[in-house]
């Protein structure tokens, strides 16, 4: 271990001096690990928490022996790849500064790099090159940028664990080998990851198949801090559930999150999905438009996000209510405190979030994780206790996907016009997810290539040989039309029939797993039912029985592990021992508190329902019990197993019964439960029967049967056959059957490589058989209980969870949140303003900082104009004086020039209508003919315009 001292003084002179005019004083963590081995040139895996010199760590000593090189070729010697263009912004206003001091010359490359950029890089190469894996596979198989590859000596993969995990990192491990192929020399890896479980596995991913590496760790577990909160409701939520037009309960959950945002400089609020991060900074903003939040999240515009990143840095803003988005390196400055709306499902995600905050010297991370219900508090306390013993799940790295494999073929032939088989399997081979590729399987993607239209190769299966075709537009096409393995999802307009009027929005994951005619489901606060379905376009009728109704953002929820599930299992095994053993609850929580980070009086009203439940004489499902009841017209079965074992377990039943009832059984669940809709044709008993019988079969083959008939499946086939180039990313499959699709592929590597798809990504067949054989061993006991048609506690739970989640509205409620809802949006909302007069002026702005009537701070014009774009875009397109534009330039120029009209005709009021969703000048201008005060006949209009605005885009 060196000490701090002599780890920089490692560096080179100049390194050194840079490092002290940036007043680093002593290096991280990280630094101290990683620096050594880097000089010494090893392959290394950094994995340490967001915000602690990370990537200093691994440039630092790259460029150190990037100076000492006697010689340095010309081209490109270091390639750094990061998995959003985001990041790539930010590092390169982190690195130019660097660069400067040490005249290493540096640039950006993605796909919206313009033309003049891209003939500057080919004519003169930068020495750095900061990427995403799409834009390094679209410059692979050029001539001249290839040429400048062939000098590539150090390649830093950001955000590993945004990789490993999917096919845009099983094609990136073959575009690495692609490149090794043709450098003069193999090149350093280095990788940098939050923190993952399967750390070898990680770097083995990285590097490729046997190449040496080292891992240097370090963890934020030993650092971090976690707190469970379960707020119980006091006399003030009551009134202020009154005011935010919600329940008790989750006013209760704003007041905790406020206070702490309050009593703290910087906090991150991480939801798990966008809906829900949408509706608390919503709320937030409805109690105080003061309050100093803003909202961060992957579907906003880039103004709107820059601004916020911005707000938060710069101290302007206290909190950011984020998802994801937010898990990765973009830059918001200090964190002093991460929050957790709900539980995080994963141990690896709370991780990562907790480690987003308190990286000063002698700080620990701190995370506050603010749960729903009981269940969720037990479940949050499993997963903080793995957190802190860093027991993370593993890193589930995919096995040779064949999708990935084509189009890495097509892009090793678009160079090379003839490749052996040998050869082929010598580069793929080295990758890691396809280090078990055959020669067999390798046949089947070349058949597919070979038979399709228009062919992809020529392949000659005798001499094993596959050659490019003399055509070669095909292959192009379709290389270049598919660099992103990120599959393109849908969104579906859901339309209520009985006037023709749009109500809101559905992802292409809800409706794939539930959008079947019947469904009834939660959107905009009201109940709806699936009448038709007819392209992109959901009819639905309202209904006044939300029973069994799913909210409508359940789709695109993170799977909660069968481990934390059967912990959480174990946990109510326990309280149910101990309580027939007459020991009070306070002490069974007391005893629960010294294993679980969590105070006793939190997990005492976390084992409630458990407690209540033996009490009645029930049996509690738990790890070593599934227990099953009727209620109304559905089976209420309990399973501890998690989301991907209880979605597999309820498609086997449900495919039983339908078969032996001739009804198809509508079915879902949640990691604890499955619940069945009989609609009478089925009893619990028929359920236990259909489990036991499950015992005895073949469970793939069952599952991927009953799922071959699912939507599920059919969205699987539809990612996979776009991504094998079979069909159009635009083409419409709504009205396409599954069954006609299934057998238009039966047979090809696409319908193999859907099967898998499913199976990993959607299914737990491993966990699910491990079920099944424990229930026939007799380790899993089944239980009918005879409840007199009322839920069990634990089912409460569980329904009651679904009537929050549903947040059921009355309509005279729902008119006054709407316009509230659209005045904090839109005054919360930015833009970048630009001064279409001088064309000096650019500022990224939130709508509310600006004047009644905005004007240039350079020339004093009124003619402001607003657009979507990011600041520095505008920048550059203004810096050239409106010269030699793309197309997709001059649109800006012409809505700049538009809005520049409006808004000085009509000042600040008309941003605040052109930041509406797809609202433009014509429709601003209808608005404000009709209302030009900010007052609620105003945002009632948007939102009316909104609603037209959406029916026109899927119209």
């Amino acid at each position: 271990m060196e000490d701090n001292r002599t780890v920089f003084s490692l560096l080179v002179k100049p390194v050194q001096k840079l490092i002290s005019e940036k007043g680093f004083t002593s290096p991280t963590d990280p630094q101290k690990e990683a620096i050594p081995p880097i000089l010494e040139g090893y392959n290394v895996l950094l994995i340490a928490p967001t915000g602690t010199g990370k990537t200093e760590a691994a440039i630092l000593p790259i460029f150190s022996k990037f100076i000492e090189l006697a010689e340095k070729p010309p081209g490109i010697k270091i390639l750094y790849i990061t998995p959003l263009r985001a990041l790539n912004r930010d590092l390169l206003e982190r690195l130019e500064w660097w660069c400067s001091g040490l005249d290493v010359k540096i640039a950006v490359r993605h796909g919206d790099t313009d033309v003049k950029e891209r003939g500057r890089q080919a004519k003169n190469p930068p020495d750095l090159l900061i990427t995403t894996p799409e834009t390094l596979q679209a410059i692979l198989p050029g001539r001249i940028m290839r040429r400048h590859l062939e000098s590539v000596l150090y390649v830093i993969l950001d955000e590993v664990h945004e990789f490993s995990e999917n096919k845009r990192g099983s094609q990136l491990s073959i575009a690495l080998e692609r490149l090794r192929s043709f450098t003069s020399k193999d090149p350093q890896l280095v990788g940098l990851s939050a923190t993952i479980g399967s750390p070898d596995r990680v770097a083995n991913f990285l590097v490729g198949v046997g190449r040496p590496f080292k891992v240097v760790s370090v963890p934020v577990a030993r650092y971090m801090d976690l707190k469970i909160v379960y707020p119980e409701p006091v006399h003030e939520d009551y009134e202020l559930a009154k005011i935010l037009y919600t329940h008790p309960e989750v006013a209760a959950r704003l007041r905790v999150m406020r206070k702490l945002i309050e009593g703290h400089k910087s906090v991150l609020l991480f939801t798990n999905t966008r809906a829900t991060a949408e509706v608390l900074a919503s709320r937030f903003k409805v109690w105080d438009i003061d309050f100093p939040v803003s909202i961060h999240h992957g579907s906003l515009a880039r103004p709107a996000r820059i601004t916020a990143e911005r707000g938060l840095k710069n101290g302007e803003l206290k909190g950011l209510v984020c998802t994801s988005s937010l898990e990765l390196g973009l830059d918001v400055g200090r964190v002093d405190l991460c929050i957790q709306y709900v539980s995080p499902r994963q141990v690896t995600r709370i991780v990562q979030r907790v480690g987003r905050s308190g990286h000063r010297v002698g700080r620990v991370a701190k995370g506050v994780i603010v749960t729903l219900d009981s269940e969720d508090t037990l479940e949050a306390m499993v997963i903080a206790r793995r957190a802190y013993e860093e027991d993370l799940e593993p890193v589930d790295i995919p096995e040779k996907p064949f999708d990935a494999l084509t189009h890495q073929i097509a892009g090793l032939l678009i160079r090379s016009r003839r490749l052996p088989f040998q050869r082929i399997l010598e580069i793929v081979r080295n990758a890691y997810p396809y280090r078990n590729l055959t020669e067999e399987d390798l046949v089947k993607v070349l058949t597919y290539m070979h038979t399709r239209y228009p062919r992809l190769v020529w392949v000659s299966f005798k001499d094993k040989l596959a050659l490019s075709p003399r055509d070669r537009k095909g292959i192009y096409e379709y290389y270049y039309g598919n660099l992103s393995m990120i599959p393109y999802e849908k969104n579906y307009l859901v339309v209520d029939e009985t006037d023709d009027t749009p109500v809101g929005i559905l992802d292409e994951a809800f409706v794939s797993e539930y959008g079947e005619i019947g469904t009834k489901f939660i959107v905009r606060g009201s109940a709806w039912k699936i009448v038709n379905v007819y392209g992109d376009r959901i009819y639905v009728k309202p209904v006044e029985d939300p029973t069994g109704a799913i909210p409508s953002w359940v789709g695109e929820e993170i799977p909660v592990p069968f481990e934390v599930t059967l912990e959480v299992g174990e946990v109510r095994g326990f309280v149910e021992e101990q309580t027939k053993k007459d020991v009070g609850q306070e002490e069974i929580a007391s005893v629960l508190s010294e294993k679980y980070p969590a105070d006793a009086e939190t997990i005492s009203r976390a084992i409630d329902e458990t407690v209540e439940q033996v009490r009645l004489e029930f049996p509690v499902p738990t790890d070593k019990r599934i227990t099953v009841e009727d209620w109304e017209d559905y089976v209420v079965m309990h399973a501890c197993f998690g989301s991907k074992v209880n979605r597999t377990l309820a498609r086997l039943i449900g495919h039983l019964l339908s078969e032996k009832t001739g009804y198809t059984m509508g079915v879902q669940q949640d990691p604890y439960r499955i619940v069945i809709q009989t609609l009478g044709a089925a009893s619990s008993a028929d359920v236990i029967e259909a489990l036991h019988e499950l015992t005895g079969m073949d469970v793939k083959d069952v599952a991927i049967e009953a799922s071959a008939k699912t939507g599920l499946f059919k969205r699987r086939m539809v990612h996979v056959a776009r991504r094998f180039g079979a069909l159009s990313r635009w083409v419409d499959m709504s009205n396409v059957s599954i069954s006609r699709l299934s057998k238009s592929f039966e047979g090809t590597v696409i319908y193999d490589e859907a099967v898998k798809e499913t199976l990993d990504k959607d299914l737990g067949i491993k966990d699910s058989i491990h079920v099944l054989e424990s229930i026939r061993d007799g380790e899993i006991e089944v239980v009918p209980l005879r409840t007199g048609d009322r839920p069990t506690p634990i089912a409460r739970v569980g329904l009651e969870r679904i009537g929050r989640k549903s947040d059921l509205i009355p309509p005279e409620k729902m008119r006054r949140i709407l316009i509230d809802s659209a005045r904090v949006r839109l005054l919360d909302g930015a833009g970048t303003f630009l001064c279409t007069d001088c064309w000096k002026y650019v500022k990224t702005s939130r709508i509310r900082d600006l004047s009644d009537k905005p004007r240039c701070s350079e020339c004093g014009s009124e003619k402001i104009g607003m657009v979507n774009s990011p600041e520095w875009d505008v920048v550059r397109i203004c810096r050239r004086a409106k010269r030699s534009l793309t197309i997709k330039e001059r649109r800006i120029v012409r809505r700049a020039k538009e809005t520049a009209k409006l808004i000085s005709k009509y000042g600040r009021i008309a941003t605040v209508i052109l930041a509406g969703k797809n609202l433009g000048p014509a429709e601003t201008e209808e608005i404000l003919q009709k209302e030009r005060k900010l007052n609620d006949s105003l945002f009632e209009l948007v939102v009316e315009a909104e609603r037209k605005a959406l029916r026109k885009r899927f119209w």
